[in-house]
């Protein structure tokens, strides 16, 4: 399965760099000088090999420069570029409770009852933190947002393809938040 741990956002400067959008927990030895990084258009299948020459934080982003790229032109040729990898490269976590997104995805939902809430479509990465997107099963269908803490996934089974939770009540409510079917009965009509 191709993981993609990289994207070409934009050149930077007049000598060819590029500026790197990073996705993986590991970009000092994935974009390592030396690295020889495959990338690919969105959409496209060809992958193409790139050597790199240099690379450097600045301002928190990652800034790289390729082999082969050695200006503004050839850097915004790549605006775009995925950088993968095979998951098969991938070394098992020691840690029980670490997971990559791809072991994740597919995996089913249930509460810890047992009852079957939907399937993990996609784990979203934000400033507050992972969450599971989840297509719901059922009569209530839809995506469903589940925050990836311990107080709420209580556990995670990649042999059995399960991911158990206990939702805080509401959660799992798609009428929840939703003020239009909130009782009026306090309402100022005198």
């Amino acid at each position: 399965m191709e993981l993609v741990v990289g994207r070409v956002a934009k050149s930077h400067g007049i000598k060819g760099e590029l500026v790197v959008e990073v996705r993986t927990d590991e970009p000092e030895d994935r974009f390592a000088v030396g690295s020889v990084l495959r990338g690919r258009k969105p959409r496209e299948s060809t992958l193409k090999s790139y050597t790199v020459e240099a690379a450097r934080d600045h301002s928190g982003r990652l800034l790289l420069r390729l082999e082969g790229v050695s200006d503004r032109g050839d850097a915004d040729a790549l605006r775009g570029t995925l950088f993968v990898i095979d998951s098969s490269e991938l070394e098992p976590s020691d840690d029980p409770d670490e997971f990559y997104d791809h072991e994740l995805e597919g995996l089913k939902v249930v509460l810890t009852d047992g009852t079957e809430v939907g399937s993990v479509i996609e784990v979203l990465h934000s400033a507050a933190g992972e969450l599971l997107s989840i297509r719901r099963t059922g009569e209530t269908s839809g995506e469903l947002l589940i925050p990836f803490v311990a107080a709420i996934v209580t556990s995670v089974s990649i042999a059995d393809g399960v991911v158990m939770i206990e939702p805080p009540e509401g959660l799992l409510d798609p009428d929840f938040g939703d003020k239009s079917n909130s009782d009026n009965s306090n309402s100022d009509n005198d």
